[in-house]
């Protein structure tokens, strides 16, 4: 329970570095709680992958381990129009995870214990009911996995309205300010470089970098890719759920104007590390994939296509909490590719641990010393059974 500024003993002073979804929701739910905070994006806010991401905001498939903290992002997302002024496009229709072949089906019937523990509304459905339920469902499926309340929203708008509501609480928040330099205090605290601004310093710091670790501490082997996203014109309304393949092959949703948004492959990321672009072979394949799982809109144009640039951890999981070497510093980053939705709890967490110093929230999935002082290093990709980006 994050506590009102009237109780607070001493006005901690906070500095955020990275303004996507994480590091906007601190902002707003620490100023909420009285904090004095700073926010420094080093682009826009929510210009990298919280902005250009799929838009998926799911429970359903995820690890046991990141359960906890997605159950709380849920109850926040309904909470937009009354922390934000806006729902941004929140739609809650289900997901249905896809299973092409009978392994894949066995992982969804592994999974449904995990889900339903956690409170969720999930259940199976098999070739008929899906037929019967779907009938413009296409493809050799052998069965899937449905997940009530689920959905998604849309991305451009999530990180921008927490910064604005962070703004209206007090906030400080510097776009187009990379921070050159982070240094520890002689009597605790941090000391920042902010480019074009004054050094600050601070008694807390939140590394909010996505896909580009920052701070002292080890940083494991981790894999950045840029999923490749798309859009169609719009097509007539198929009320369909969020849809997605146990393979992550594909993912798929349908705006509420029409507009079939799905990604799968991924695009090419600059040699500086920042920046990506769409490969034009994937171009071949994942549009391929959803004339054959939506075979009624074959025909749709695509008018879009671009990528954004995630980090994926060895065990699929992201590094969240205090750091384990440096009092003060709190990581949350690598999201590895479903951050999205857990974001708001994230931000949230992050206010109670530095207001209270403590959370009520399980994080012990995402202890950033888990990985110990030394490297680790991932040769496949560290994903759960299934594909984890809806």
């Amino acid at each position: 329970m994050i506590p009102a500024p009237a109780i607070l003993r001493h006005r901690p002073r906070v500095c955020i570095i990275g303004g996507g979804i994480v590091g906007a929701s601190a902002a707003l739910f620490l100023a909420m709680g009285g904090a004095e905070v700073t926010l420094f994006e080093r682009d826009r806010i929510g210009s990298h992958a919280s902005g250009v991401n799929f838009g998926g905001v799911r429970r359903h498939a995820r690890l046991a381990g990141d359960l906890p903290l997605s159950a709380r992002a849920h109850h926040i997302w309904h909470r937009l129009p009354e922390l934000l002024g806006h729902d941004c496009d929140l739609e809650t229709p289900g997901h249905l995870k896809l299973a092409e072949t009978e392994d894949q089906m066995a992982v969804l019937e592994a999974w449904l214990p995990i889900g339903r523990n956690a409170g969720m509304d999930v259940r199976l459905l098999g070739r008929a009911e899906l037929a019967r339920r779907f009938p413009w469902l296409g493809g050799n499926v052998a069965g899937g996995s449905f997940c009530t309340g689920d959905g998604f929203a849309n991305p451009r708008l999530v990180a921008p309205a927490f910064a604005r509501a962070a703004r209206r609480h007090g906030a400080t928040i510097h776009e187009i300010c990379p921070v050159r330099a982070l240094t520890p205090r002689a009597g605790g605290g941090w000391r920042l470089d902010p480019e074009g601004h004054p050094q600050c310093e601070a008694d807390h710091v939140i590394l909010a970098t996505g896909a580009w670790p920052l701070g002292p501490d080890p940083v494991p082997a981790i894999r950045v890719q840029a999923p490749q996203m798309f859009v169609t014109e719009p097509v007539p309304m198929l009320h369909m759920p969020v849809l997605g393949l146990v393979s992550g092959a594909i993912y798929l949703r349908q705006s509420v104007r029409g507009n079939l948004i799905f990604g799968g492959g991924h695009g090419i990321i600059a040699p500086d590390g920042r920046r990506s672009r769409p490969d034009s072979a994937v171009f071949s394949r994942t549009p391929a994939l959803l004339q054959r799982l939506l075979p009624g809109c074959a025909g749709a144009a695509i008018i879009r296509s671009w990528t954004g640039i995630e980090a994926h951890m060895p065990d699929g999981l992201p590094m969240l909490g205090p750091s384990p070497s440096a009092a003060g510093l709190f990581h949350a980053w690598g999201f590895c590719g479903h951050g999205f939705q857990t974001g708001p709890g994230v931000g949230e967490v992050l206010a109670e641990l530095i207001l209270t110093g403590q959370t009520s929230t399980d994080l012990s999935a995402y202890d950033p010393a888990r990985f110990g002082a030394a490297p680790v290093r991932a040769a496949h990709p560290p994903v759960p059974a299934m594909e984890s980006r809806t």
